[in-house]
């Protein structure tokens, strides 16, 4: 169920009977443009499911949904196509790309290629205690997991894995591994979106990977970091 908040003075308000542009929580930064703003609405849909892969949306229709006019939406969805999310359909509008379970895997591969070597590294370096500053990003994960909250999920999933890379101090791993951690959350076309058992699966992972980097259990941590994201 996809759960709304108050937007703050200023931001767009639907039309009666439209659905209303979802806000960020106010413990987030705030979002400064429409445009922005209609960004995070629609990757909140993709994560959600309320965007079919496979479907045509037109900017109008989608600017009429969200109370907004069609340029903003235009321009976000641009930015989504450019992240493979969508893909432009001339004189139609936009479709929704999705992923088969071959690009499922292959995505799942190489942001294991990226991130398990970075981890790894850190878990030699970082000192235990600094493994207890993203705890509470690791139980934001479990809470919408717990909630069957997948846009929220999709969010606090990838506010974990930056942190932790962040770490690192390199920038461009930063940026690159979490382009392929938003492709990676986009809809699949072969199978149906996650429940929330799966959800709270993938979540308590986190708090797992968490304990054996504060313990210094190498082994235990590289096993986790890529179960996390083969599965196997």
């Amino acid at each position: 169920m996809d759960a709304y908040i108050a937007a703050p003075p200023g931001a767009p308000v639907a039309p009666p009977g439209k659905p209303p542009l979802p806000v960020r929580p106010r413990s987030l930064p705030e979002r400064h443009s429409v445009r922005a703003q209609v960004l995070a609405a629609l990757r909140d849909a993709l994560a959600g499911g309320q965007l079919a892969p496979g479907e045509v949306y037109s900017a109008p229709a989608l600017a009429e949904r969200y109370g907004v006019s069609a340029t903003p939406v235009r321009e976000a969805m641009q930015q989504l196509a450019s992240e493979g999310a969508v893909e432009t359909v001339p004189n139609r509008g936009f479709r929704i790309a999705g992923h088969t379970a071959r690009d499922a895997a292959e995505l799942a591969e190489v942001r294991a290629a990226l991130e398990v070597p970075a981890i790894m590294r850190l878990a030699r370096t970082v000192p235990p205690e600094r493994w207890d500053e993203l705890r509470p990003l690791a139980e934001a994960t479990v809470t919408a997991a717990t909630l069957g909250d997948r846009a929220a999920y999709a969010e606090a999933d990838r506010c974990f894995h930056r942190a932790l890379l962040r770490l690192t101090g390199n920038r461009q791993l930063v940026l690159i591994a979490e382009d392929l951690h938003r492709r990676s959350q986009s809809p699949a076309t072969s199978r149906p979106l996650p429940g929330t058992a799966e959800l709270l699966a993938d979540a308590l992972e986190h708090a797992a990977l968490l304990d054996a980097l504060r313990r210094r259990d190498l082994p235990a941590a590289q096993q986790l970091a890529s179960e996390h994201f083969t599965g196997v």
